[in-house]
């Protein structure tokens, strides 16, 4: 699977809104994206704020152009948001045609999400 071009969308969990501990979820993503490096896999992460820091589409756009990708996750958080969910969705059917589309069911599982189109 060494081969393999993944591109992780989701939320920073530092930039997220609330009375919240944002350190578990980032521990967490960390330890998913950290599972790719183990298998030899290619992954980058495209994590962005909710609390009005970033040009979400641009974000999106820009990473999802850097190169073709064989496999696009979207995370938990942005599945969470409809109307952020609808956008990211169409930004990658624009910009990573090829790519196939696949959903983590938690931040530590992104790794099994992405190996299942591999």
């Amino acid at each position: 699977m060494g081969d393999g071009r993944v591109l992780v969308i989701g939320l920073d969990p530092y930039r997220v809104p609330g009375p919240w501990d944002p350190a578990p979820v980032a521990e967490r993503i960390a330890a998913g994206m950290a599972r790719f490096g183990e298998a030899g896999v290619d992954a980058h992460a495209c994590l962005f704020g909710l609390d009005g820091s970033d040009d979400i589409e641009a974000v999106v756009t820009a990473a999802l152009r850097e190169r073709d990708w064989a496999v696009v996750v979207v995370g938990g958080g942005v599945r969470g948001e409809l109307d952020l969910f609808e956008r990211v969705i169409n930004l990658v059917r624009r910009h990573a045609p090829g790519a196939a589309i696949a959903f983590n069911s938690a931040p530590d599982e992104t790794y099994a999400a992405a190996a299942r189109w591999l």
